[in-house]
C-alpha cells in the first residue's frame, strides 16, 4: 500500500534529523506551542501506539483510548496526558521507542487491506486513511523540528497525501467550529514539488485556492499561517477556509499567528 510506504519514508526523514540530537537539543523548545523536541516525539509515540492498538482490534484500542478521552474531557492538555502515559520514558529511550513503534505501525498498515476499517478517537476510518493521517502528523510535527534546527526539509510528491487530506476535510474545518461549510467547495490547484499540477473540485474562477502544494499542506496542518505563504485565495469560501483550515481531528484549533512559525536557525 502506497500510503504505508509514504508513511515509512516520512518517519525516516524525521528520524534522520532527531537521531543525532543530544539531550539538551531534545529539550529545546520549538515554535509549536513551546513544545520541546522531546514533547513532540512523546506525542507522536503515544498516538502511534494508539494506532497500532486500533490495527490489533477494537478492544485493545478502547482500552488505551479510554483514559485519553477521559483526560481530554477533564481538560488535561496533550502534554499532561502523554507524560502520565509515558510513565518516565524519556530522552534517547523515548526517541528509540518512537522510531521502533512508528516503523512497526507502518509495516502493520502495509500488511492490511487498505479498505479495512479501524477505530479512532473521532469517526472510524479506512486503513489507508489512517496511514495518511499518521503521515500528516509526522510531517506536521516534524516541521517544528526542522524549523528549530534551521533546516529546509526536502519535500517530495508524497505531500499529495496531505494536500488531499486537506481538501477532503474542507467541511470538517467548518463543522468542528459549529459552522456550516459554504458550498460549493473551492477549486484547488496546486503545484507539486516535482512541478506537476494537482487539482481538486470543479473549476471556479471566483472560488479557488491556488499555489504550492507544500504551502497548502502547511496551512491545512496549521504549521504556517496562510499570510506567511504565497497561496492565492479567491472568494469568500476559499478565504474563510484557509483562515482556519484544520485537517486533523479533535476540537477546533486556531492556526499560528502570522509570523509565529518560521525557520528560526539552528
Amino acid at each position: 500500500m502506497q500510503a504505508a510506504t509514504d508513511l515509512r519514508e516520512e518517519i525516516e526523514v524525521l528520524s534522520d534529523v532527531v537521531t543525532p540530537l543530544s539531550q539538551p537539543e531534545l529539550d529545546r523548545e520549538t515554535l509549536f506551542k513551546g513544545w520541546s523536541v522531546e514533547d513532540i516525539l512523546g506525542h507522536l509515540h503515544m498516538f502511534d501506539v494508539a494506532a497500532l492498538k486500533a490495527l490489533q482490534g477494537p478492544e485493545l484500542f478502547a482500552k488505551m483510548a479510554g483514559p485519553i478521552l477521559a483526560g481530554m474531557k477533564a481538560g488535561k492538555t496533550f502534554r499532561e496526558m502523554q507524560y502520565e502515559w509515558l510513565d518516565g520514558l524519556s530522552g534517547v529511550d523515548l526517541r528509540a521507542a518512537w522510531y521502533q513503534t512508528a516503523v512497526e505501525l507502518a509495516d502493520g498498515f502495509a500488511a492490511r487491506d487498505p479498505k479495512d476499517r479501524v477505530q479512532w478517537f473521532g469517526p472510524g476510518m479506512s486503513v489507508q486513511s489512517a496511514a495518511t493521517a499518521r503521515q500528516m502528523e509526522v510531517w506536521a510535527h516534524g516541521q517544528a523540528v526542522f524549523d528549530l534546527l534551521g533546516l529546509r526539509r526536502k519535500e517530495t510528491d508524497r505531500i499529495r497525501n496531505i494536500a488531499h487530506l486537506g481538501v477532503v476535510t474542507y467541511g470538517w474545518s467548518f463543522a468542528c467550529r459549529g459552522q456550516e461549510a459554504p458550498e460549493p467547495a473551492p477549486h484547488v490547484r496546486l503545484i507539486a514539488p516535482s512541478g506537476a499540477v494537482w487539482e481538486w473540485n470543479e473549476t471556479q474562477d471566483d472560488n479557488r485556492v491556488e499555489g504550492h502544494a507544500v504551502e497548502f499542506a502547511q496551512v491545512v496542518a496549521q504549521t504556517r499561517n496562510v499570510a506567511d505563504t504565497g497561496l492565492k485565495t479567491v472568494g469568500d469560501a476559499a478565504t474563510r477556509w484557509m483562515a482556519t483550515a484544520q485537517c486533523f481531528a479533535g476540537p477546533p484549533s486556531d492556526p499560528p499567528l502570522p509570523g509565529a512559525r518560521h525557520i528560526s536557525g539552528g
